[in-house]
């Protein structure tokens, strides 16, 4: 059975003096360490993905791409997101989930790296490692809220959501002040982050160690059984029979990918949407850096409240709605309705984003049953989002305008809200 932190080792009189040390595993638990370690994890897990959107334009510029070429700068690390998701359940089995995410933080810190060599093949390498790593991190962090905070799961699931999103927020932001504060050019802006994953590992490896405490202490002694710790055998727990076929995981899965493929598409379009319509091309940026912000409103503020409530249909439902009526003000008044549609969008796709996460915690009952749906779900999500520009950019292509992409987004929308409605029910894999 998972146990909160609060479940810490007791130095009594009878096993040591008032005076003597804490012993390193109850230190190395603290619980200050493990908020640390995973906030910083967090702020992480979206930031080199924003940093380089700003960067597209002089990366081309840098390696003569073409459009398409430099559009897979973005779309790689999507892609590969959804193709290392399903691979992480067994690693965190095999290794634990406290290694598996050392090593999926300092592997996003040498994509980081790869990706400003002076070379098309190390730039696309380190994106794939890149989305490899967030993969990892995507699944490996809610099993570990789950069995860390498995009365909290919900609060916590916004805390490291709102984090993720806030880390996007500042990585966009001072993307281009960097690259005038460092005057290396692109490469040190982009360069400049595997700064923070490093000090994520650092803050992180109190947990490495920790577990390997644990592991020492409850290995059995010659003759005796040896019980487990509840912690150390957390990735020993039995998988989840039967995920792909359950229609539970399908629908958390498809309110996952839905969302995050409306929010793919307005991340890569939205800008160019409102100045096609006849908006400033700086105001239409300044609209979708709002709509980005009110993205951590959502992100914090609906897994709260999805915590709080034994089925969240009607929230999933909300969420959906939200979605729809943003689309709808960009499809029927996209400049007049600009900064609404924006702020609409920006609680819908935080929160749907939220509670998509939260679902992965409330439905299930243990920490490895929260990896195995995590995996799944953004296996799927991720590799339905990473059509999105693509696809989107199509139909505007061939259609010579944004009505259909629109529209089809609303019908996607309804998708959605069936979707969530499913997985609110207060169920349990």
């Amino acid at each position: 059975m998972a146990v909160t932190r609060a479940h810490q080792p007791v130095v009594t009189s009878s096993s040591a003096s008032a005076t003597s040390p804490l012993p390193l595993r109850t230190r190395l638990a603290h619980p200050a360490l493990l908020l640390a370690g995973i906030l910083l994890v967090a702020l992480n897990m979206r930031a080199c993905l924003a940093a380089v959107s700003p960067m597209v334009g002089e990366i081309q510029r840098a390696f003569g791409l073409s459009a398409t070429a430099s559009g897979l700068i973005t779309t790689v690390p999507v892609l590969f997101q959804g193709v290392g998701a399903p691979l992480t359940p067994r690693l965190t089995r095999r290794f634990g989930t406290e290694r598996v995410v050392l090593g999926a933080v300092l592997l996003l810190g040498a994509g980081v790296l790869l990706r400003v060599l002076p070379s098309v093949a190390a730039l696309y390498a380190g994106c794939v490692w890149i989305g490899v790593a967030i993969a990892v991190l995507n699944v490996s962090m809610p099993g570990l809220v789950k069995r860390e905070f498995p009365d909290r799961a919900a609060v916590m699931t916004g805390v490291y959501s709102t984090t993720m999103l806030v880390g996007a927020t500042m990585a966009a932001g001072l993307s281009v002040p960097l690259e005038h504060a460092l005057g290396g050019g692109w490469q040190a802006s982009l360069g400049a982050w595997s700064v923070l994953a490093l000090v994520a590992g650092v803050a992180w490896l109190p947990q490495v160690l920790r577990a390997r405490q644990e592991r020492s202490a409850t290995k059995p002694v010659a003759g005796r059984s040896g019980a487990s710790h509840p912690l150390a055998g957390a990735s020993l727990e039995k998988p989840i029979e039967g995920i792909w076929r359950s229609p539970l995981a399908w629908q958390i899965s498809l309110f996952m990918g839905i969302s995050s493929l409306l929010v793919y598409i307005l991340v890569a379009w939205m800008p160019t949407i409102l100045a096609e319509h006849g908006m400033d091309r700086g105001e239409a940026g300044l609209v979708f850096a709002f709509s980005n912000l009110l993205q951590v409103t959502g992100a914090f503020l609906v897994p709260l409240l999805a915590g709080r409530m034994t089925r969240q249909r009607g929230l999933a439902v909300v969420m959906a709605g939200l979605n729809g009526l943003g689309i709808a003000l960009l499809l029927v008044a996209p400049v007049s309705g600009a900064w609404v549609s924006a702020a609409i969008l920006g609680v819908a796709q935080g929160g749907s984003l939220g509670l998509g996460l939260a679902f992965i915690v409330l439905r299930t009952g243990s920490a490895a049953g929260a990896a195995q749906l995590g995996g799944m779900s953004q296996a799927i999500g991720y590799l339905v989002a990473a059509a999105g520009p693509v696809g989107a950019g199509a139909l505007h292509q061939l259609t010579g305008g944004w009505t259909t992409t629109l529209a089809l987004m609303l019908v996607l929308v309804v998708v959605v809200g069936a979707a969530g409605w499913g997985a609110g029910r207060n169920r349990t894999l």
